[in-house]
Formats: structure tokens, sequence, C-alpha cells
């Protein structure tokens, strides 16, 4: 999927460059929101025309994940749920009755061998793609704009990656250190336990604050220093079992997108304040705004 990427970030940065030759222009807006659900909308074959309505969903349906949610943000993330099950639900009977060569057909195939119940399958088919879409936007658009942010809050770090791009990949590792696009995860306990001295019975709920454990001064040197060269692992992409997934597609946009911008446009700077939803977990930006120096 590189070579796809890589013309998408070029295109987007193309636009962003016209913006930028009248004024500032919203990094958020024009590349980092767009990227990843350009990148899993092609690859699904989805039309574009719905890219919109995906990536409004996905921003509301993450509420029901936060830690402390109001009535009204649950009523917001049922609502988009319902719409995303309805859109995906027709999506997985329409490549049954008109298979292709994407993704979703061959998932189709896959599970009817699987699965002599057709509607399981179908069941199992959907559940996959709208896992695949909801993990591929939301926390991805932050890894892009939260890594834009902190090389232009850096310019020493950024020059200097500018001329060592090699060091990206471990440049993309420290922003997900540093500001994580998950910063609270939730377990429960299958049996009763102890951990760190607190007693946790069983079917308790643990919620797992990854944001603070990656600035923890006894797991990392000067932690709340943003440093590209720092060499430590992180819990972004979780770990075991519930490791991301989507790892290396996120890493790979994000790789993309700054070995692109770095030399497209060295002379990138923060036009303003950058804007933040009001949320525990899932972060995320909604404005990053961006001038030419």
């Amino acid at each position: 999927m590189k070579s796809s990427i890589e013309r998408t970030v070029n295109r987007l940065l193309d636009r962003l460059d016209e913006e930028l030759a009248v004024g500032t222009a919203d990094f958020c807006a024009l590349v980092s929101d767009e990227l990843p659900v350009i990148t899993i909308g092609e690859w699904l074959q989805l039309p574009s025309a719905d890219y919109p309505l995906l990536r409004s969903l996905t921003h509301d349906q993450v509420f029901t994940q936060e830690l402390f949610p109001t009535r009204s943000q649950l009523a917001l993330s049922d609502r988009a749920t319902g719409q995303l099950r309805e859109y995906f639900t027709t999506l997985v009977r329409e490549r049954r009755r008109n298979p292709g060569t994407d993704p979703v057909s061959s998932w189709l195939a896959v599970w009817d061998d699987l699965e002599c119940d057709r509607a399981a399958a179908d069941e199992a088919v959907f559940h996959l793609v709208l896992f695949m879409v909801l993990a591929a936007l939301e926390t991805t658009a932050h890894v892009l704009s939260g890594a834009v942010r902190l090389l232009l809050e850096h310019p020493r770090q950024r020059d200097w990656l500018r001329t060592r791009p090699e060091h990206i990949p471990g440049a993309i590792d420290e922003v997900l250190r540093y500001d994580a696009p998950i910063h609270m995860i939730s377990r429960v306990a299958p049996e009763d336990t102890v951990l760190a001295g607190v007693t946790i019975r069983e079917n308790e709920m643990v919620q797992l604050m990854v944001g603070a454990a990656h600035h923890d001064p006894r797991q990392y040197a000067d932690p709340e220093l943003f440093d590209i060269r720092r060499r430590s692992p992180h819990l972004s992409f979780g770990g075991g079992i519930h490791f991301c997934l989507g790892n290396a597609l996120a890493r790979m946009e994000a790789e993309c997108l700054l070995t692109a911008l770095l030399q497209r446009l060295p002379g990138l700077r923060l036009a303003g304040a950058p804007v933040w939803a009001s949320r525990v977990a899932f972060r995320r930006l909604i404005t990053l705004p961006v001038a030419r120096a």
C-alpha cells in the first residue's frame, strides 16, 4: 500500500500548499484527518463520497470508550454506532451479491469455508470491516497531527530529522510515547488478583492510564523531554493478544507523511494554538493552524 499512500500524501500536500499560498491553513482538516480515511477507504474500495460521513461517525462513536462520558455523548455514540452498523451491513450484503477483488469479498470467501451459516459468516465479516475502519481513522489521525505538532514545536529536532530521514521511524516512536493516541485502556479482571499492592476482584474493571505510564520517570529518563533520538519501548499499540492490528499501517502513513512534508515544506510553522477535543481516552487535535515561515 506504500505507493498508494505516497500518492495520497503528495495530493494532500498539494492542497495544503495552495492554502498556504494565501495564508494560514488547518493541517488537521486538509491532511491528517484525510489521509487515514482515504487510505482505508481506497483499500476497502468504498465510495469516496462516503469518506466525510465515515470520518464523522467515527469521531462520534468513540465516546462510548471514554472514561466519563456524559449521557448526551453516549446517545451520540449510540446513534453513530447504529449508522455504522447499517452502512457496513449493507456493504457486506452488496459484496456478497457482487463479489470483487476487495478485502471484504475475500473475507466473505474465507468465512464461507469456515462457517456453514451464511448469516454468521456475514456477521463476522461485518465486525471485521467495522473494526478496521474504527481502528484506522481516529488514532492514526492523531499520530499524524501529533507528529507534525511536536516537530513544529521543536524546530531544531525537525531540522535535524530533515537531513537524516532514516531516523523518521524512531521519531514516530517518540511521538507515540510522548503523546499516545489512546491514553487509557480498559481491562476486566478474570479472577481475584493483586496488582501493585491493590486488590482487584473478579469482573472488576481497571483503567490502565497509558498516557501517564509513558511519562513515568521510573521508566523514562526526563520523560517530559521530547527527544526523537530516544530509544525506549512504549504501549501505544498495546501488547500481547491486544497488540494493534493496524500498527504497521499507522507507522507507514506517518513515515510517508513526514518524509514528504520535511522535504516539501521545510519552512512550515505553527500559526496559532492547537485546539483539542475534550477527551481523556482518545486524543484528538481538532485544529492545527500552520503557515509558511
